[in-house]
């Protein structure tokens, strides 16, 4: 069953309780999702890693329930 995007948010704010998140449904489907996370944790922060973070709020829903995630992360 897709996720909705209120659920992909506030998972990814409950990861990261700073974060501004916002999510978009790209095909319409609910399986193919953008998301833009702005968080003050990500300064200085590799990419990389902050991108895993984002991935370790979803819970492992990556892949599985969630299907596909396109990610911008920046710091404010």
């Amino acid at each position: 069953m897709p996720m909705a995007a209120d659920e992909i948010a506030g998972l990814i704010k409950a990861g990261i309780p700073d974060a501004e998140v916002e999510i978009t449904d790209l095909a319409g489907d609910g399986d193919h999702y953008a998301a833009k996370v702005v968080s003050e944790s990500f300064r200085g922060v590799p990419r990389v890693r902050q991108h895993q973070k984002v991935y370790e709020a979803l819970g492992g829903r990556m892949g599985g329930v969630l299907h596909a995630l396109q990610l911008t992360t920046a710091a404010p």
